[in-house]
C-alpha cells in the first residue's frame, strides 16, 4: 500500500478495482482543512483521463508491473501484433490500448512492453524514432533563418510540422511523447 504522499508520474495505482496510471499530481494545503492531492489518472483499460482529488494520507494499492523487451510485428484491422523477444510468444492487443502511440509505430521497432501476470498492459515507446518524410511541400534554399514550419507526413502516416529546410525523403527524428521535430538524422 502506498500513501498519496508517495505518488510519482508513471507510477500505476490500483483505483476502483481499475489500473490507473497517474499522469500528474498536485498536492493543494487549504487553510484549516486537511490537505487534497488533486490527481490525473488515466484508466489503463480504456484510456479514460479522470481528475480526482484524494485526501492526503489515502492508501492505494501498487501495482508492480513486469518489463520485458517486444517487438511490434503488424497490425490487422484495429488490433496490433507483438512478439516478446524472450519467449518468442505474440500478443495482440487493441488499439485503444497503444492510443496516440500508434502514430509512431513501425514494423519490426523495438519496444518495452509492461506485463501485469503475463497480460500485456502497457506499450512504451522510445524516447524519440527515426522516420522518412513521405510528404510535404518542397524547400527552398535559405529557408534555414526564417524558423517556421511546415506540415509533412511521415512513413508511419503521423502528421508533424517541421523546420522550411526538411524535402521529401529526408530522415527525421521525432519526440514520441510529443510527437515534435527534434533533427534531422
Amino acid at each position: 500500500m502506498i500513501s498519496t504522499s508517495q505518488f510519482n508520474r508513471g507510477m500505476i495505482i490500483k483505483y476502483e478495482n481499475d489500473m490507473c496510471e497517474i499522469l500528474d499530481f498536485q498536492l493543494v494545503k487549504m487553510q484549516q482543512r486537511q490537505p487534497i492531492v488533486r490527481t490525473k489518472l488515466r484508466n489503463i483499460k480504456n484510456s479514460n483521463v479522470i481528475e480526482i482529488a484524494f485526501r492526503s494520507g489515502d492508501k492505494f494499492e501498487e501495482v508492480y508491473l513486469d518489463n520485458r523487451p517486444i517487438q511490434y510485428l503488424y497490425h490487422e484491422g484495429n488490433t496490433y501484433h507483438f512478439m516478446d523477444t524472450q519467449s518468442y510468444h505474440q500478443v495482440a492487443v487493441p488499439a485503444a490500448l497503444l492510443a496516440d502511440k500508434v502514430q509512431f509505430l513501425k514494423e519490426e521497432m523495438e519496444v518495452n512492453g509492461r506485463f501485469s501476470d503475463d497480460e500485456l498492459i502497457m506499450v512504451e515507446l522510445p524516447a524519440s524514432v527515426t522516420l522518412i518524410i513521405t510528404e510535404t511541400e518542397p524547400g527552398i534554399r535559405g529557408d534555414t533563418a526564417k524558423g517556421g514550419t511546415k506540415p509533412a507526413k511521415v512513413e508511419t502516416g503521423a502528421a508533424v510540422k517541421v523546420p522550411l529546410f526538411v524535402n521529401t525523403g529526408d530522415r527525421v527524428r521525432i519526440d514520441t511523447r510529443t510527437g515534435d521535430y527534434l533533427e534531422r538524422a
